[in-house]
This record gives structure tokens, sequence and C-alpha cells, in this order.
């Protein structure tokens, strides 16, 4: 099999493997604290030998500067995860998610904030309409038996859950040469250690139905998806990685409907929508203007 479809099944199945995340995260029934820290233990345990036996584990394959980079970085993706998963209860795992994928544009503000990065026309009109999409959600009635309040807080969770994913993936521009496994390594460590202290909060875990919940989080969906996450990104061209990526909140989405019943409004619909449009075209350099239909009929006269 060559390298280019090896590394879209890769890709593909990543995605598919986060985007049922949110459904394990529900029927764990532990509190958010305890999901993450058991995410990052059992993450760790399938990271560590695999680090090792990659041979990242030696002292010249990181410096101390990129060290407290890299923790940086995993304290910002576990307020990530923190964030995105409290969400859920709120605002519902498919808008929860929908919102979530507002992330490249918070890069974007932060790259012409801290690097100088330009903010270009086109750019301008993928963050319009997805703030378009945005204003639809937040006007449309959260599902039946949620609470306006709720919904409201998880959708700015799921806000704050993009802007500490943008935050460690500016980050993670100055950790360039430092192998992708030992960074998601040192996250999940970070992860441990920051949630230990929280650990005892809820109880203790009991039934095989929750340890196999968290578990399965920890080695598939952290361990394993980030094996194949990085196995497509060393594989793949960035406009490739970049499409299939939007797997991810379309099996969120189903799921929510498949598993929970979950339905979303019309007003909610066309909101996730246009974030989910906007963010392909910032992601994938799409000219907007080819989207206009009296553009399309320019450029095919």
């Amino acid at each position: 099999m060559e390298d280019r479809t090896r590394g879209m099944l890769e890709m593909a199945a990543a995605m598919v493997i986060s985007g049922t995340i949110g459904w394990l995260v529900v029927i764990s029934g532990r509190p958010v604290t305890q999901v993450v820290f058991w995410r990052c233990a059992f993450g760790a345990m399938v990271l560590i030998p695999v680090c090792a036996a990659r041979g990242y584990l030696r002292r010249d394959a990181i410096s101390p500067r990129q060290v407290w980079l890299a923790v940086a970085g995993g304290i910002a993706i576990v307020a990530n995860w923190l964030l995105l998963f409290s969400a859920y209860s709120g605002a519902s795992i498919s808008i929860a998610t929908a919102v979530y994928n507002t992330q490249p544009f918070m890069l974007v503000a932060l790259g012409a904030l801290f690097l100088g990065e330009r903010i270009t026309l086109a750019k301008l009109t993928w963050l319009a309409t997805a703030f378009g999409g945005m204003l639809l959600i937040v006007q449309a009635k959260p599902d039946a038996g949620a609470l306006p309040g709720n919904y409201l807080a998880g959708i700015g969770m799921a806000l704050g859950a993009a802007f500490f994913y943008a935050l460690a993936a500016l980050i993670a521009k100055h950790l360039k040469g430092v192998p992708p496994h030992l960074i998601a390594l040192i996250h999940v460590l970070v992860g441990s250690v920051a949630l230990l202290p929280l650990l005892a909060h809820g109880g203790w875990p009991t039934g095989a139905l929750t340890w196999g919940t968290l578990a399965t989080m920890g080695v598939v969906h952290t361990g394993l998806m980030y094996i194949l996450l990085y196995g497509a990104i060393q594989k793949l061209p960035t406009h490739l990685t970049g499409a299939l990526s939007f797997i991810y909140p379309i099996v969120a989405i189903l799921v929510d409907r498949l598993a929970f019943g979950h339905h979303l409004h019309p007003a909610q619909i066309v909101g996730a929508a246009l974030i989910l449009l906007a963010a392909a075209g910032m992601t994938l350099g799409w000219p907007w203007r080819r989207l206009l239909p009296w553009e399309t009929r320019k450029s095919s006269s």
C-alpha cells in the first residue's frame, strides 16, 4: 500500500476515533476532571513505550527550553479537554463540536497578535461567515430539557476550548524538530500530574463499564489516535490532512444523534454548517469569491 493511501486511511481512522469521544465522556458518568486525568494516565501508558521504541526518550531529543514550551502546550491542551468535555452537558456534543471548530480563526488571531502574521480579506470573509453561524447557534433554542443558561455556558466553554487548542497549536510552532509523539507524551504527563490532586473528586470510579470507557479514552482515543494522526501527517500534504480533519465533526454530530437522540434545530443546522464551511475554507485556503454564483459564471465564461 502506497504511503499516500495509508496516510489517508490513518487520518480518516484518527478522525473517526476523535468523533466518538464525546459519547464515551457522557456514558462514563464521571466528573470531567476524572475523565481527563484517566485519559492522560492511560494515554501515557501507550505513548511511553512507543517513544522508547522510537528512541525519543534520549536527552538530546528535546532541549530544556523546548521541554518548558511543551509543558505550556500541555497545560493548554488539558484546559482544552476540560472545557470541551464540560461543554457537552450544556450545549450537546453536536453544538459544542461545531462551535469548537472555530479554532482556525482563534489561531489566525493569535498568529496576528504574536507572530505578526497578515490577516487577508479572504480570512476576514471566512471569519465573518463563522461569526454569522455562531449568532444563529446562540440565538437558537436549546434542545428539549436543556436550560438556556447551561446552553450558553456550553457554547462559551466550547469557544474557550477552541482558544486553548489554538494556543497549543501556536506553541507547537516553536517546537519544530521535536518528535510529535514526544510532545504528545509530555502533554499527557502534564495532565496526569496537574489533575492528580483532583482525582478523588466525585469518588473512585467503579464498574466494568466506567473503567472500560476511561481506558478506551486513554488507550484508543489518545495513544492510538495520536499515533495514527502523526503517522498520517508525515505521509500527507497539508491540504489533505485539513480536508480529512472534517470527518471529526461530522462523526461527532452523527454519534450525538444516534446515541442520545439529540437533533439540531433548523437555525442550529445552518449555523453549524456555516462554521464548518468557514473553517474548511480557512484551513484549505478556498478562494471565497468562487463560491459566489456570479463569480462562478465569470470564471467559466
